[in-house]
């Protein structure tokens, strides 16, 4: 692992001396669509396909968020609701987790999501930008980028370019031969995202547009900026897109302003709701608040996006991270990603769907009618499953990585997941241990049981101590709670313990480092043991149970009465659970699940003793626990 880590240094080094070579290559040849092919272009007022005034009614759906075999049910959805087109980032982590490795398939075929849209008779707004912020791990960027200290995301930095000029051209490969000028359903294709929140170098915003040509994205670009920073993200010669605004007379005169007095008018995100974050009451916006504003919108002639239609779930480790700096709080996301849209987390109608299907419905083309709305899917509520006994995470270690500091994640080679810190101190005294620059929730142990979690939400990196006499085994237990994806600290955004460990004055040494990804929870749970009695009490453990299933449906696990931690069924991720709320269940969607016997292994960090598993067959999304008690969101 040590020697990966080198040679993907190595390759971003190799990367930046190419790229000036890169920059004046042609684009790589696209094998020919047979598909019909179409024109899409900017009229004064509208957009027009094929000549005609076209306007879009879109909704973004992420590819990653939604399980491969339900796509389609949620493009009929769309379908349903009146949408005729669906928004979606590319994630760059997703598709590039290492360097030189790329991954298109099975969830994160992108292409395949792209023809199925079309197969549906939606067209699709592509959003390939290695930035989205959406939430998202690192605001998309793959976590590599910084084992690069040196190397600054989102600017001219050449080993910045080099990285992101390739992931383009691997992007393009996939993605540029469905362009509606090559007989595919993608109408745009917008270029960086929300720039002007983070800076305003136009001679940057020009290099992005002309890789973006070069890799071969040859029809039409546009950028996107909420309507107070289009100035500074808008780079002339583009449509200027409108994000968070919906009056459709300021809409208007801003992209007038921009656009040499002419439209058409987008806007790029239109947020009929919000996201959530742990600890914070559910965000929810009841549907009469926006259903006026989306008929005067719809009623002008404005084409618009709403972000999100459908949320879906940030499954795995991959949810992002707030931080403002200053005294704001460090605020990651859950992996609940239902965001109050019309569609909800498992891909049912909301009656915000239906009131905005309502609107759409009167800006619909002659003779033409909705689809019936399907009916909802069916749920079913699992019988409380036992699970088994405890396995101390303690005795599941791989081998270690010594060194005299503590490393991060990155020096580590290591994306997600947890990092155990382990040294051992001299004991019968007492101290306070400081981790400085935590980065993010540490369980802190003393000879294998739990004596101190620290919380970076609230600030906390230090505790006082009372150590046994004798030699003690000083375990910390780190999790990445997911890494910013906003804001102007994307070049801080280290994990693990990122600078020095303390104890009584003094700085601790002699580290030894177990990565704990959690990437392949069957090979972790088959790993061989070792000791088995550190942990059990009261530190992190492990706990594998089954269940029977007649037919499979969608499900909830009700996670309220467990402590922190995550959860597999049948080897998927499903996400992470925590008791502050407001997420106190994980959707386990039907497509996971299997007739007969299905198994769930759940990681525990603070509740050894728990041992039921219990399924609902609602979410649970409104609970904010505080102190131990339950207060329901407003």
């Amino acid at each position: 692992m040590i020697g990966k880590h080198f040679a993907g240094a190595v390759l971003l080094s190799s990367l930046s001396l190419t790229y000036a070579a890169t920059a004046q290559t042609k684009p790589a040849a696209r094998p020919k669509s047979t598909a019909a092919q179409h024109t899409f272009t900017l009229g004064d007022n509208d957009f027009l396909l094929d000549g005609k005034p076209f306007q879009m009614i879109s909704g973004e759906l992420h590819y990653p968020r939604v399980p491969r075999e339900a796509w389609r049910q949620r493009m009929r959805m769309a379908k349903a609701m009146g949408l005729n087109t669906i928004g979606t980032y590319v994630f760059w982590n997703v598709h590039e987790p290492e360097p030189g490795q790329y991954d298109f398939r099975g969830n994160h075929d992108i292409a395949a999501f792209v023809r199925m849209a079309q197969e549906e008779g939606l067209w699709v707004v592509l959003r390939p930008s290695p930035y989205v912020c959406a939430e998202w791990e690192f605001g998309g960027y793959p976590y590599w980028l910084q084992q690069d200290a040196s190397l600054v995301v989102r600017s001219k930095d050449p080993k910045y370019l080099a990285a992101y000029g390739r992931y383009l051209k691997e992007v393009a490969k996939q993605l540029a031969p469905l362009q509606v000028n090559h007989g595919g359903p993608v109408l745009m294709v917008q270029v960086e995202n929300e720039y002007g929140f983070y800076s305003n170098d136009k001679d940057y915003l020009a290099l992005n547009r002309t890789m973006f040509q070069q890799a071969g994205f040859d029809g039409l670009l546009y950028t996107c900026d909420p309507g107070e920073k289009v100035k500074e993200g808008h780079l002339p010669g583009l449509l200027p897109a409108v994000n968070g605004w919906d009056d459709p007379r300021k809409v208007k005169q801003l992209v007038r302003t921009y656009h040499g007095g002419k439209g058409p008018f987008y806007i790029a995100e239109w947020y009929p709701a919000w996201f959530d974050w742990w600890g914070t009451p559910h965000h929810t916006v009841p549907a009469e608040k926006y259903t006026p504003r989306l008929d005067s919108v719809l009623a002008a002639g404005i084409s618009i996006n709403m972000y999100m239609f459908h949320g879906g779930t940030t499954r795995g480790f991959m949810n992002g991270a707030n931080y403002k700096g200053g005294d704001t709080k460090f605020e990651p996301q859950t992996s609940s990603y239902d965001y109050d849209a019309p569609l909800d987390e498992a891909g049912n109608a909301t009656p915000k769907f239906q009131a905005f299907r309502e609107v759409i419905a009167k800006y619909l083309p002659a003779g033409a009618t909705l689809p019936p709305v399907p009916p909802a899917k069916p749920t079913m509520r699992l019988p409380a499953i036992s699970m088994g006994a405890p396995v101390s995470v303690l005795s599941r270690l791989p081998q270690p990585v010594i060194n005299a500091q503590p490393q991060s994640f990155e020096a580590l080679h290591q994306a997600y997941g947890f990092v155990l810190y382990r040294t051992t101190l001299a004991g019968g005294r007492k101290g306070t241990l400081q981790l400085k620059e935590l980065r993010d929730y540490a369980v802190v142990m003393v000879n294998g049981e739990r004596v101190a979690v620290l919380d970076r939400r609230k600030g906390e990196d230090q505790v006082e101590l009372t150590l046994p006499k004798g030699t003690v085994t000083l375990d910390i237990l780190v999790e990445n709670l997911g890494r910013l994806n906003f804001g102007p600290f994307l070049t801080q955004n280290r994990k693990g313990i990122t600078e020095q460990v303390r104890f009584a004055g003094a700085e601790v040494r002699n580290w030894q480092h177990y990565r704990l990804p959690f990437d392949d929870i069957a090979k972790t749970m088959k790993a061989p043991a070792g000791k088995t009695g550190a942990g059990l009490k009261s530190g992190p453990v492990l706990r594998q149970g089954t269940f029977t299933v007649g037919t499979p449906a969608d499900t909830y696990l009700d996670m309220s009465q467990w402590g922190k931690g995550v959860v597999w069924l049948n080897g998927h991720n499903l996400g992470r659970y925590w008791e502050v709320g407001p997420q106190q269940t994980l959707y386990a969607p039907a497509e996971w699940l299997k007739k007969g016997t299905n198994e769930v292994v759940v990681l525990e960090l603070l509740k050894s003793e728990q041992s039921q598993l219990v399924g609902v067959d609602k979410p649970i999304l409104d609970v904010v626990k505080v102190e131990g008690e339950a207060r329901k969101s407003n």
